[in-house]
């Protein structure tokens, strides 16, 4: 199926754009006709991502930034829209899943880096686009959340904590930006794979020694997609639409939503 061009003569930002999610996202908001400006803390992985794009009718940029450096990401987002556009549309997508240990044993450092940057540094994201947005009285956000900020996964403080924190932002954001025209949504991936991320997910789980999974990797990967209704894992190219949907205008009556990406409703 051709995708539409729903987005030419637009600019989208992507953050976390390095990732696999980010990337897809930007691909396909490229695809449909958008100027990409891609933002990661990893420089490497940035530089790869960016090389990847085989279009020549839209203009990609990337900005190397951590998001928790709020005067750093202002002045990069100064310098990136000079150079490819003001920014229409944002998928707020940079993210760290940090530790998995019961409350009781979670590291406090890392709890603490979680909310930095997938929470603090959503905020910083939000409030620096959203601000350019609220002067032109226009766009679109699609903030990165995930089943475990719905319904808080066991030894995964940090992340369920800040995903919860996410939605939460969701819903506030999308009060105070709609006076000026600007939705904000956010998406809820739950298990998506195979790939590094999925493994690691179940091999931690697995190392918890709770009650809740077993103390074998394999056997966690079978009873975390047996809580699925799909029984398989998300693919990955299975979430670009979704964004690309809340996005646009095909979705302009829709704000504060958050969507579940779950194989099924949960």
């Amino acid at each position: 199926m051709s995708e539409t061009r729903r987005f030419s003569g637009k600019t989208t930002l992507v953050t976390g754009a390095a990732g696999n999610i980010g990337l897809a996202v930007a691909r396909r908001m490229a695809r449909e006709g958008s100027n990409v400006i891609l933002l990661d803390l990893d420089r490497a992985k940035l530089e790869e991502a960016a090389a990847s794009f085989d279009t020549d009718d839209v203009a990609i940029g990337s900005i190397v930034c951590d998001i928790t450096d709020y005067a750093a990401l202002e002045n990069e987002l100064d310098k990136a829209e000079s150079a490819i556009g003001p920014v229409d549309y944002l998928f707020n997508n940079a993210g760290y899943q940090g530790a998995f240990a019961p409350i009781h044993d979670y590291p406090v450092e890392d709890f603490q880096r979680v909310v930095s940057i997938d929470l603090v540094g959503a905020f910083h994201v939000l409030r620096a686009v959203s601000r350019r947005m609220v002067a032109r009285r226009s766009g679109s956000i699609v903030n990165t959340a995930s089943m475990a900020g719905l319904q808080g996964p066991p030894n995964m403080g940090g992340y369920g904590s800040s995903k919860f924190g996410v939605v939460g932002l969701t819903q506030v954001a999308s009060k105070d930006l709609a006076p000026h025209n600007i939705r904000v949504n956010a998406i809820a991936p739950a298990l998506m794979g195979p790939g590094f991320m999925w493994d690691r997910q179940t091999e931690l789980q697995a190392s918890t020694n709770t009650q809740y999974f077993s103390t074998d990797p394999e056997q966690v990967k079978k009873e975390m997609i047996a809580g699925v209704p799909m029984r398989r894992l998300g693919d990955i190219e299975e979430i670009p639409g979704t964004v690309a949907f809340l996005l646009s205008e095909d979705a302009s009556y829709i704000t504060g939503v958050t969507m579940p990406i779950s194989g099924g409703i949960l």
